[in-house]
């Protein structure tokens, strides 16, 4: 099986001794191949093999009429390409030794009736890897139970925060209790409509993370009652990386001149893109008062909120002509490219992670 491996999967003899253990059992090659040339049918390339011989050498011994086609026959009748079914195969590859009936199709159901639609299923089924993993019996249904029966949440609205990440609801009822309470710390009333994004956030940050977090925004004068009040406003502030937090913070207090109780109180600023959207709009406010052009009519704030085009047409385009300077700070920020044409920069924080 060692020289199996190597000459028919292209692994290196180390890898062989280790994934050949399981496979010792074999006397011929017949099974193996069977797999082999099936999977090379429906697309998959050596580094595709290979990857899941090494997640369960055990796949080699799949009966290929009885349990390999049928799947992959499954997932054709969902509509998914051949590429779709190698990716889905390799994020989730479990499904290839579940029963269709039993597990994916009860899945598959759940999932459309929580997400509205069957598109959005089969994308995450394609790029995320544990998307078929959890049970419904033993996972699924107790967290949304949980959050309809003891938070009060509706369903409806679970279901909005589902859409974009599942994996929410995927995590051990154990788990979601405790994210619960750590939501329930901050004082968020469960009634509220930003309670499932807080869970959602609190879900992408360690509290080793959120610790961290306090301890920054402490350094700059807030106090826990200001944290908190600003994680119920914008949960998404908890994700912002602590170097890009540090650095909105200086800025807004050192060159705009906020005072840090005023930045608690107006927390939807430190969700902005710092180089594309605060810094060059407040060079930009900065230069019209420096050639008499500000008339003052707006905040900061309110001019951090103006789409990019609302903001060209209000404060750049009028002056284009006398200042040009303001286009040259914008094609640096990347939100100008020249020939009257705007070119919408993204809001994605690149602090996120």
């Amino acid at each position: 099986m060692v020289e199996y491996l190597v000459n028919s999967c292209g692994f290196s003899p180390s890898e062989a001794a280790k994934f050949s253990k399981p496979l010792a059992h074999l006397r011929s090659t017949e099974k193996p191949d069977a797999v082999l040339n099936f999977m090379r049918s429906q697309g998959f390339d050596g580094a595709g093999i290979r990857k899941l011989i090494s997640l369960n050498p055990n796949y080699l011994c799949v009966n290929v009429e009885k349990k390999l086609a049928p799947k992959f026959q499954f997932l054709r009748d969902l509509g998914l390409s051949e590429s779709d079914i190698v990716d889905a195969i390799l994020k989730n590859h479990g499904i290839l030794h579940v029963n269709v009936q039993r597990s994916i199709v009860p899945k598959l159901e759940m999932w459309e009736s929580l997400l509205g639609s069957r598109e959005l299923v089969l994308n995450h089924l394609k790029k995320k890897g544990w998307f078929f993993s959890s049970s419904v019996e033993k996972t699924l249904h107790p967290n949304l139970k949980f959050l309809r029966d003891e938070c009060g949440i509706p369903e409806e609205r679970v279901s909005v925060v589902l859409r974009s990440h599942p994996q929410l609801i995927s995590r051990k009822p154990e788990s979601l209790r405790a994210l619960v309470a750590r939501a329930d710390e901050l004082g968020m009333p469960r009634q509220s409509r930003m309670f499932v994004r807080t869970l959602d956030a609190l879900f992408m940050v360690s509290k080793e993370r959120f610790e961290a977090k306090v301890e920054l925004m402490r350094s700059f004068g807030w106090s826990e009652s200001e944290f908190s009040s600003v994680v119920r406003k914008v949960p998404t502030f908890l994700c912002v990386s602590l170097d890009m937090m540090r650095r909105k913070m200086e800025f807004f207090i050192n060159l705009v001149g906020y005072t840090p109780s005023f930045i608690a109180s107006q927390p939807s600023i430190l969700l902005y893109s710092l180089q594309k959207r605060v810094i060059p709009r407040f060079r930009v406010t900065e230069m019209l008062k420096l050639k008499g052009l500000w008339t003052g009519k707006y905040k900061f704030t309110s001019i951090l909120v103006f789409t990019d085009t609302k903001f060209m047409e209000k404060f750049v385009l009028p002056h284009k002509e006398n200042v040009p300077e303001l286009l040259d700070i914008l094609r640096v920020a990347g939100t100008w490219k020249g020939n009257d044409t705007l070119h919408l920069a993204s809001e994605d924080e690149e602090g996120l992670s």
